[in-house]
């Protein structure tokens, strides 16, 4: 019993914390991180405050590219994906971190916009930097929410 309550706790330790600073610019009914929030797999915030200035940030207009290197960070702050328009983007103030990250060119599986470079939903997204920062299990948990979701992997090479 002591192991299986000791490998419990191990394993609880690796799951990566999921954000999302959401704007309510889209279709409740669309919005991948609306669904993955109904299955309780991200939490929303207003803001990045407090312990959240620590964690990985997604952001296309970061320097640096998201890789393995970001995975203790993930598992210890955490990983934000926001989701808003890219000209609500351009003015959030949050994104002077040293710890932003922006994905590698990717293919978008999703419905809106499939087959277009770098057009990729909130889940598509979050997704992608669990597979680079091997939480492949995680990543998979994220994309079998969406009928497209396999698709997104395959389209990807992940």
């Amino acid at each position: 019993m002591f192991l299986l309550v000791l490998s419990m706790i191990n394993s609880n330790l690796l799951i990566p914390k999921l954000y999302c600073l959401h704007f309510n610019e889209c279709d409740p009914k669309k919005c991948t991180a609306i669904k993955l929030k109904r299955f309780d797999l991200i939490r929303m915030i207003n803001g990045i405050k407090g312990h959240l200035r620590n964690s990985i940030v997604l952001t296309p207009f970061a320097q640096e590219v998201i890789s393995l290197n970001d995975r203790d960070l993930i598992l210890k702050f955490g990983l934000i994906v926001i989701d808003c328009s890219w000209k609500k983007l351009l003015k959030i103030s949050e994104l002077d971190s040293d710890n932003c990250r922006k994905l590698p060119p990717l293919i978008a599986a999703n419905p809106i916009n499939y087959g277009k470079w770098e057009k990729l939903s909130s889940a598509e997204a979050l997704a992608a930097a669990l597979y680079l920062t091997n939480f492949n299990k995680y990543g998979d948990l994220i994309l079998s929410k969406f009928t497209w979701g396999i698709q997104f992997k395959e389209l990807n090479k992940f």
